[in-house]
């Protein structure tokens, strides 16, 4: 008797499970997800809700796991309405990309193992060698040119082909680059410097790494010179002490000594109490071999009330004794 009422009661729960389901599957599939997909159609804005698939899913769970299943879904219906009720308040929360640094941890364990292409080089273990070419490669490769053209001489052909390819690719955009925007400055009259600024800056990067033949490195040289000439020209002030600096080294390198004072004038003249002014024209008098010119240099600067770095401290501190 007992069992049987046990029995009655399972098919009972059976039953109503059953029922709840097919309710719960129709009333899903017929009018929630219709209606739903109508609201974001009219609204034009993305809603979030269950598709047919969900709820037929669901019914599924519910027929094989009675009672348990449903309860569980009424229980996190339930959560949902008290505790998400409200929508969230962005009204107060900027988004402002100016605004967001993002700090990335560093790397330990990899920047542990890394070293200096150069030192790889010379140790010329292959898989040293090759793993540090890769990171270099991985990063900015016009600032690490000098390093990969030590690569030309490793006795791994494969990374000596690789540093070839490499570098015949980016000298490549470099000629590219350069021939066209020469073209476009020489032939426009136009005030905008623009084009002027931004190829002195590019074209100084890749020369000072000297990665040319004496002939190119020359002819680039006189180039980026040509381009500071006609920005000179048109706007003397845009052409920064960073600038200068940069164009009185590149000369200065071709043992070009007039042009080269022509250049440290004008940087006098625009920023006079600047360090790179005075470092400029103690490397032209040096290398000029100019004694007079660069000790009353080397005094103006001590009397001057420039802050001098570490480097050309030791310049003062060295030339100093030395004059004694």
């Amino acid at each position: 008797m007992t069992m049987a009422r046990d029995e009655y009661i399972f098919l009972i729960v059976l039953a109503v499970n059953f029922i709840v389901s097919v309710v719960y599957l129709i009333v899903g599939v017929v009018l929630v997800v219709p209606a739903r997909a109508s609201l974001a159609d009219e609204n034009g804005t993305e809603i979030l809700y269950d598709n047919r698939r969900t709820y037929v899913i669901r019914f599924i769970e519910m027929i094989l796991c009675p009672v348990i299943v449903p309860l569980f879904f009424l229980m996190g219906h339930l959560f949902y309405l008290f505790v998400f009720w409200r929508e969230a308040n962005l009204a107060d929360v900027v988004f402002s990309k100016d605004r967001v640094k993002t700090n990335q941890k560093a790397d330990e364990e990899v920047e542990r193992n890394i070293i200096p292409l150069e030192e790889a080089l010379l140790v010329n273990e292959k898989k040293d060698l090759r793993s540090v070419f890769v990171n270099v490669m991985r990063e900015d490769i016009r600032s690490s040119l000098a390093s990969i053209t030590l690569a030309l001489d490793s006795e791994d052909s494969e990374t000596s082909h690789y540093a070839a390819a490499v570098l015949s690719d980016e000298l490549n955009k470099f000629r590219m680059f350069v021939q066209k925007q020469l073209l476009e400055i020489r032939e426009r009259e136009h005030p905008d410097t623009e084009c002027e600024e931004l190829l002195v800056d590019y074209m100084d990067h890749i020369l000072k790494q000297h990665i040319f033949s004496d002939h190119e490195q020359r002819k680039y040289v006189y180039e980026m010179a040509e381009v500071a000439e006609l920005l000179y020209e048109k706007d003397a002030s845009r052409i920064t002490v960073e600038r200068y600096e940069a164009v009185c080294l590149r000369i200065l390198e071709m043992k070009d000594y007039e042009n080269t004072a022509k250049w440290c004038r004008r940087m006098e003249e625009q920023y006079p109490e600047e360090l790179s002014t005075y470092t400029c024209k103690l490397k032209l008098y040096f290398a000029d071999q100019d004694r007079e010119a660069f000790f009353h240099t080397l005094d103006a600067l001590k009397k001057s009330d420039v802050i001098i770095d570490r480097e050309t401290l030791e310049l003062i501190r060295i030339f100093s004794t030395r004059r004694q």
